[in-house]
């Protein structure tokens, strides 16, 4: 349908931009009594901003044409980053640009200064965030007498990051009978509590579907080997070529390896965290929306209020901590009607916590294995052979130079040049390893899982066909058996990376259930012992095995407090104590505690 009537300056911004139908969000909000407080819930990239923007105009302008003269700001708009209000200015900017409007923007990171000469130079609309606001407004430098609306953008975010002191001291600042628009993800009771404070009356509106996920969205699960997460980053962004790719990892150290890895194969690409400055992620994000950089690499924190309208693939290196987190970053893609993929890096050990995270979050995901070193130069064949340079008309001159080609080589020769060339310019796509299961969607499991009896599953022994091969090495544990899918393919180069030992070190491994032993020559042991304690793997601590050579039957138990020996106190029904008759404590009438329990018995 149509955009609704609005004032003539903004239909004329929104005509210029070629805006023809308004978004499920736009229509809802303009649909809504003039003058009332809203409480909004919408997803990330519903085109909110422009929503807010025409309801706050009939309010600001009234019957005029343009703004008046610039004084005390009327309007003010609150986003939890910097990104995020750069990225509201600019749509402001201009859907106000026709009715005269001056926007000054007020964030952290920026020349307070500069921004303090704008304000005493006025201004009829304020976009900032919540700490450098305060601190305008308890130095003097705003004026928040005059306003006449209130947005307070992804306030879920906000509160989340701290800023509700920062929130309340402005919304308090503010005149009583000022309208407040309340945009967040969801409405928790925080944001419920600040509604009730802050609005009157407050028209609610919903535009997201509690029952299912974002439907312009594909999800996948990749199953990955623990040591091979990086080389299956590398060959998805080969295999899916984005133009704009956005990889998730958990902390700054992991951002600045994975960056370090992709930059040294060839990817164009850029970082983002919480240690660099205002100007280094400005760059960044330049670079991507020019094109200039085709993959970013970030933390949760660093990415929040990213406005990428044209991203096309989301990659969780590191899993999500839980469901909120797993929606969020993957709505950075599939927004303003686009397609968009968010793939799940499922390492063996964490499958369960994947099929969880899906499960809470009501999606079904499309499950497989990282892609192979062949499927991505087949796609890489296909996309050469449909290339847009294949099919365009040659110019005089290429074929002029074409035809001094054919001089010298004959076609064949040039068009195997051609490929080579096209190939030298991609990086190079990486061997990994799939343990196989189950292809294409996939339902969470229901219920605990089911566990087969203990016992070796199969044994495995990589120096099988020597004749002579040491014996009585050292043995060590990782809690990863069979219900993982552990397999000495991938178990290998695990524990040569933790314990930086080659294959040769390495002896039996024996598969269990739910554990992995495995033997370590005697040469290479105090190496391996000093190596796994330096390199401790979180989800796979490796730790050594006391005591002889575990046999080929039952799985040893595992060393734990009720598992290192008897019990204080507790012994085998009518057989003497282990450690004697004991005498009762000091101080302490009446028989010792085992006596007790055997009276009763």
């Amino acid at each position: 349908m149509p955009f609704p009537n609005t004032h003539p300056a903004l239909a004329q911004a929104l005509k210029a931009q070629g805006y023809e139908e308004p978004t499920a969000v736009q229509a809802a909000i303009l649909d809504t009594p003039r003058g009332a407080d809203l409480l909004v819930s919408a997803q990330t990239g519903s085109g909110k901003t422009v929503a807010f923007g025409l309801a706050a105009g009939a309010d600001l302008l009234g019957d005029a044409e343009r703004f008046g003269p610039a004084d005390a700001p009327v309007a003010l708009v609150v986003a939890p980053t910097r990104e995020l209000a750069l990225q509201v200015s600019r749509e402001l900017g201009w859907l106000y640009a026709p009715a005269g409007a001056r926007i000054v923007t007020c964030v952290g990171g920026m020349d307070a200064r500069s921004e303090q000469r704008a304000l005493n130079a006025g201004c009829h609309v304020v976009v900032g965030t919540p700490g450098r606001l305060r601190d305008h407004l308890e130095r003097g430098n705003l004026d928040l007498a005059s306003l006449k609306i209130v947005v307070l953008d992804e306030a879920d975010e906000m509160l989340d990051l701290g800023f509700r002191e920062d929130l309340e001291e402005i919304l308090d600042a503010t005149p009583p009978e000022r309208r407040t628009l309340l945009f967040s993800a969801t409405i928790a009771r925080e944001i419920a509590t600040l509604a009730r404070r802050y609005q009157r009356d407050a028209v609610r509106i919903d535009t997201v579907r509690r029952d299912e996920p974002h439907g312009d969205i594909e999800y996948r699960a990749v199953r990955v080997a623990p040591n091979e997460i990086e080389h299956a980053v590398v060959n998805l962004l080969r295999y899916f070529d984005a133009p704009s790719a956005l990889i998730f990892c958990a902390t700054r150290e992991a951002v600045r390896h994975l960056y370090g890895t992709l930059r040294e194969r060839g990817f164009q690409a850029v970082a983002l965290s919480g240690e660099l400055s205002q100007k280094e992620r400005t760059d960044a994000l330049q670079a991507l929306r020019d094109g200039h950089a085709r993959a970013c690499v970030a933390t949760d924190v660093a990415a929040r209020g990213l406005d990428l309208p044209a991203l096309d693939l989301v990659i969780h290196a590191d899993l999500p901590q839980n469901k909120p987190t797993l929606l969020h970053r993957s709505g950075r893609t599939g927004r303003a009607g686009r397609k968009g993929t968010s793939i799940v890096l499922a390492p063996y050990t964490r499958q369960r916590k994947v099929e969880q995270l899906f499960a809470s979050a009501q999606i079904t995901a499309y499950w497989s294995g990282p892609p192979t070193a062949d499927e991505v130069r087949k796609r890489d064949q296909e996309r050469l052979l449909d290339s847009a340079v294949l099919k365009e008309p040659a110019s005089e001159e290429d074929l002029a130079l074409g035809r001094r080609l054919l001089e010298g080589s004959d076609a064949e020769t040039i068009a195997a040049s051609l490929v080579r060339l096209y190939r030298s310019q991609l990086p190079e796509p990486e061997d990994v390893f799939d343990g196989g299961g189950e292809n294409g969607p996939r339902a969470p499991r229901a219920g605990p899982r089911e566990r087969p009896e203990r016992g070796a599953d199969r044994v495995y022994d990589p120096r099988a066909e020597r004749e002579a091969r040491p014996t009585g090495g050292a043995w060590f544990r990782i809690p990863v058996g069979r219900v993982d899918k552990a397999d000495p393919k991938w178990l290998i180069p695990l524990i040569c990376r933790h314990g930086h030992v080659t294959k040769r070190d390495i002896g039996e491994i024996r598969i269990f259930p739910d554990e992995t032993l495995f033997e370590i020559s005697t040469e290479a042991d105090a190496r391996f012992r000093a190596a796994v304690q330096r390199t401790a793997d979180g989800d796979a601590p490796i730790t050594p095995v006391d005591g002889p050579a575990p046999s080929r039957g039952p799985a040893p138990k595992r060393p734990g407090p009720n598992r290192a020996g008897p019990k204080l106190g507790g012994h085998k029904p009518g057989g003497p104590h282990p450690g004697g008759p004991r005498k009762p404590p000091t101080g302490r009438a009446g028989p010792p505690p085992y006596k007790k329990k055997r009276d009763k018995a």
